[in-house]
């Protein structure tokens, strides 16, 4: 099994109360410590408006960290969970990429999806489509990034898209280019897209749904000949972990408390059943996820809501939990 950990910035009030001028030194710090401990990857989310509910609490925007972190760091990977395809154009975006990945030496993975979050949608301006809208753009945004990184000169003619000789220079380092994880679990054209395009998926919140997403998926690769079997499958997971259940127990408390000052009671007790799955000592965490591992999962990538503030949850899971599975 394979391991990424996400660090914080902002967008789950992961960095409410520090001083705004503590905040990078705050991200860079875990993410350097992410890659002292071994992780394989570093992840961001990609919103503007924070979670549970929109506030005034800073978000750092997705694209901006990869290049800060891409030479921040040194070796682990660089992943985004997921970028938003409607909120940028995807040639501009292949173009972003394909910069990055050669600013970092090679470590880039391409997160993709079709976008759910109406607020900022609606906050910055972008148009918020149907579902079937947003996976059309999300089918051609991600043929459009394959092509800026693999063709000298692209013309493009979609339903959402038109491009008329584009240039993408400089070129990926990865080749043939960087991977795509296509996220998202929806049956009839999500999955069908990570079918044929993906090296990685990402979906189930839920055991028995990575279950049925897995047999969906390799039903799409049956039908378009592609090999199911080299697609790697993650899940993200919240994790807080202590060495006791008393200790996990203290710090799901500091979470609600801290959730709670700024979005209200409810919507912190709803947020810290996000928690309840995937947080508790290392060996409860660990056989909760061979089981995850048993049904085809191979990556994991974890949000450790506490990581600014206190980095024992990060620490206990690469020291006590990787090693039994990795």
């Amino acid at each position: 099994m394979r391991f990424g950990a996400f660090v914080p910035q902002g967008w789950r009030l992961d960095l409410a109360g520090i001083d705004v001028e503590e905040h990078w030194p705050t991200i860079a710090g875990v993410a350097e410590r992410i890659e002292e401990l071994g992780f394989e990857s570093l992840w961001v989310y990609d919103h503007f408006h924070t979670v549970p509910a929109p506030t005034q609490e800073a978000t750092y925007e997705a694209w901006t960290l990869m290049a800060a972190l891409a030479a921040a760091t040194n070796t682990v990977r660089l992943g985004q969970m997921c970028t938003c395809n409607t909120y940028r154009p995807p040639s501009y975006l292949a173009k972003m990429a394909a910069c990055i990945d050669v600013i970092s030496g090679g470590r880039l993975e391409m997160g993709i999806g079709a976008g759910w979050y109406e607020d900022e949608h609606d906050g910055y301006g972008y148009p918020f489509l149907s579902p079937a809208g947003r996976l059309g753009m999300l089918r051609e945004g991600v043929e459009i990034m394959t092509s800026m990184w693999t063709e000298d000169e692209v013309s493009y003619q979609g339903k959402h898209y038109q491009l008329d000789g584009a240039i993408c220079r400089p070129k990926p380092v990865q080749q043939p280019h960087i991977p795509f994880w296509i996220a998202g679990g929806g049956e009839q054209i999500t999955l069908n897209i990570a079918a044929e395009h993906a090296a990685y998926t990402n979906f189930g919140t839920s055991l028995d749904e990575f279950e049925h997403k897995s047999e969906v998926l390799e039903g799409h690769c049956k039908d378009l000949g592609t090999d199911y079997h080299a697609i790697t499958r993650s899940s993200n997971f919240n994790v807080l972990c202590a060495d006791t259940e008393t200790e996990v127990d203290d710090k799901k408390k500091w979470l609600h408390d801290h959730l709670a000052k700024r979005v209200g009671e409810e919507k912190a007790e709803r947020t810290i059943r996000l928690y309840e799955p995937m947080s508790g000592t290392p060996t409860q965490i660990t056989e909760r996820l061979s089981e995850w591992e048993r049904a085809g999962m191979s990556y994991v990538i974890v949000f450790f809501a506490d990581a600014a503030y206190d980095r024992s949850s990060l620490e206990l899971f690469a020291e006590k939990v990787i090693p039994e599975l990795a």
